[in-house]
């Protein structure tokens, strides 16, 4: 009689255990389903942003200035190369955060070390302003920040012609940071709703239009737009926008 009570005892405890474990299987496939269905939420977010985003870049395009005429802050930037200096004018009536960004940056002597580490001829642009551009490795120039956040864009009709200032960025229009580029040359296809870029100054005399010129031919390693030496920034100032005349860059 013991044994046969220990026997149904046993198979209690087992019957329970099988309860059990069906339980917690039936548990870990509920969990399963609600973190399959969370996933697919998520994609579908993901795939909501994308298309907001677009949204908000065709936002930004109706939200260029257009017919502002371009006015001089007090300060203009003089930067310092050694293929001579290049003074730049900075119009914050068109893109005041970026002229903030830019003079903050300069005081800071954030630019100064830094280099032209892009020039193409095809396009007529030089690029510089990377601090990642200070250390040996050229592989990773074009891709540094500033350490504060990016600024958003800050368009305008001011068509990309010869001497003009644009804030370079990656592919978001609100990704501009710390680096520029200087046009050399009329540059429409920078001007299009879909390929905007914030200007913010223009180069104010011919000699400094002329040292941006040597830069562009400077010679470059083969197959890349990377010059094969170092065109660095000595330094960047601000200095009174008086000092350097009327501006004739656009003629």
């Amino acid at each position: 009689m013991l044994k046969k009570r220990r026997l149904d005892n046993a198979l209690f405890i087992m019957r329970g255990e099988r309860q059990v474990r069906a339980l917690l299987i039936f548990g870990l496939l509920a969990v399963s389903l609600v973190l399959a269905a969370s996933c697919a939420d998520k994609s579908k977010t993901a795939s909501k942003d994308f298309d907001a985003a677009d949204e908000d870049e065709a936002a930004q395009n109706a939200n260029v200035k257009k017919n502002v005429k371009p006015e001089a802050d007090a300060e203009a930037a003089v930067i310092e190369t050694d293929y001579g200096r290049i003074v730049i004018e900075l119009y914050p009536n068109l893109a005041p955060n970026m002229v903030a960004r830019f003079k903050q940056l300069t005081k800071e002597g954030f630019y100064n070390g830094t280099t032209f580490h892009r020039v193409d001829p095809g396009l007529g642009i030089i690029q510089g302003g990377d601090p990642l551009s200070k250390d040996d490795n050229p592989d990773n120039d074009g891709s540094g920040n500033s350490q504060y956040p990016n600024v958003a864009a800050e368009f305008s009709d001011i068509p990309f012609e010869r001497g003009i200032v644009g804030a370079a960025r990656a592919k978001s229009f609100d990704s501009a940071n710390c680096q520029f580029f200087i046009t050399l040359m009329r540059q429409p296809a920078f001007e299009t709703d879909d390929n905007r870029y914030t200007v913010f100054g223009r180069v104010v005399d011919d000699q400094s239009l002329n040292n941006a010129g040597v830069i562009l031919g400077a010679p470059v390693v083969p197959g890349t737009q990377q010059p094969s030496d170092k065109i660095v920034i000595k330094s960047i100032t601000l200095q009174p926008r008086a000092n350097f005349g009327a501006s004739n860059a656009a003629h």
